[in-house]
């Protein structure tokens, strides 16, 4: 790694540590405070404009970096747009509509910039050129990333953590085939969120906001968009969504939830993976680090799935994908009655019992 990106790091870093505690007073100034209610698990006012701090590491490091000599001019709108939503919604509390909204509208200025999903590689099947559905999938990808990172923001230091995880995958393997732009970026967004780190960890002093989650959303979006991008070709499709593999996998079970429920898929509930693992008698830190570790599982399933036979890539998978379904079930992500997998093994298990002699 070039030493610019490790001078860019220590800026980024240092700038967050500096500055983070002048963004906790202007928060409580200004009254972008979060509110303690039934579906949070805070119980006092906490300030929730965190994402400021990483914007102003980002900018150190990006201009320490270099970077700005590179013309991003269409994904610096879009962030731009994205942070403009955070701190609105932060001081206003905006409808999902109007959100999802904006979302669009910062995707659509990063597509018009030519930046999109072209070509997608299926292992086994090969690689195809997908015409106009690269338009709808990289709409889709820059918002649901967005959403995803926005909806695991609900304990101290969570969705900072797994961040952390996913870029320092990312960027390593960036590293290894030397594309040094996602690297440099990777690097930029890491120092800004460790650094904050020190004031999200539990017990944290500030929160990431909706401007600080839906501002690392997007970035990670954008980053892992620019390694599948046809002249870079950094990794398959499928990379990328197993590195996104903890906000994900809590998205999907939370859409399935408020379907089987009849909640309505936008509706906010407290039974999120973080809810859930502390209902089962898990601390605040314990379930944060338990979320780190499967974050770590799927970092490293998606580092060695490029040097592993695709016979053991899929037998990873699969095991990975049952290991996911029990957990759900064990902790009742969609509701305590869904467990099919479970109620089966329990079924098998008397009727083993019934035959013994």
């Amino acid at each position: 790694m070039d030493k610019i990106n490790y001078i860019a790091f220590i800026g980024s870093f240092l700038s967050v540590v500096i500055v983070t505690p002048f963004v906790i007073k202007l928060a409580l100034k200004i009254g972008a405070v979060d509110q303690p209610n039934k579906r949070k698990v805070h119980l006092k006012p906490m300030p929730r404009i965190g994402g400021l701090a990483i914007f102003i590491g980002v900018v150190i490091g990006y201009f320490i970096s270099g970077v700005y000599f590179i013309p991003i001019t269409a994904i610096s709108l879009g962030g731009i747009v994205i942070l403009l939503l955070g701190i609105w919604d932060d001081l206003k509390t905006l409808s999902a509509k109007t959100k999802l909204f904006v979302q669009m509208l910062a995707a659509v200025i990063v597509i018009s910039s030519g930046l999109l999903i072209e070509v997608v590689h299926i292992p086994l099947l090969g690689t195809y050129n997908i015409g106009f559905f690269s338009y709808p999938l990289t709409l889709l990808w820059i918002v649901g990333i967005t959403n995803s990172i926005n909806l695991i923001d609900g304990l101290d230091g969570l969705a900072t953590g797994v961040s952390s995880i996913i870029l320092i995958t990312i960027g390593s393997l960036a590293l290894i085939h030397g594309k040094t732009l996602i690297l440099t970026f990777c690097v930029i967004l890491l120092g800004s969120l460790l650094g904050f780190l020190f004031y999200n960890f539990n017990p944290a002093k500030i929160f990431l906001g909706d401007m600080g989650a839906l501002f690392i959303g997007y970035s990670i979006a954008v980053i892992s968009l620019l390694g599948l991008y046809k002249s870079v070709t950094l990794f398959s499709i499928f990379v990328p969504l197993l590195l996104l593999g903890v906000p994900l996998f809590d998205t999907l079970f939370a859409i399935i939830r408020r379907t089987v429920n009849q909640t309505g898929i936008m509706s906010p509930d407290k039974n999120h993976l973080h809810h859930r693992l502390m209902s089962k008698g898990l601390s605040h830190k314990n379930a944060v680090l338990f979320i780190y570790g499967m974050g770590l599982i799927f970092s490293i399933i998606a580092i060695t799935s490029a040097y592993t036979p695709l016979w053991g890539t899929i037998i990873m998978l699969l095991v990975l994908l049952v290991f996911l379904e029990l957990l759900a079930e064990a902790i009742g992500l969609v509701n305590e009655k869904f467990n099919p997998i479970i109620s089966l093994l329990r079924l098998m298990k008397d009727k083993t019992k019934k035959t013994e002699p």
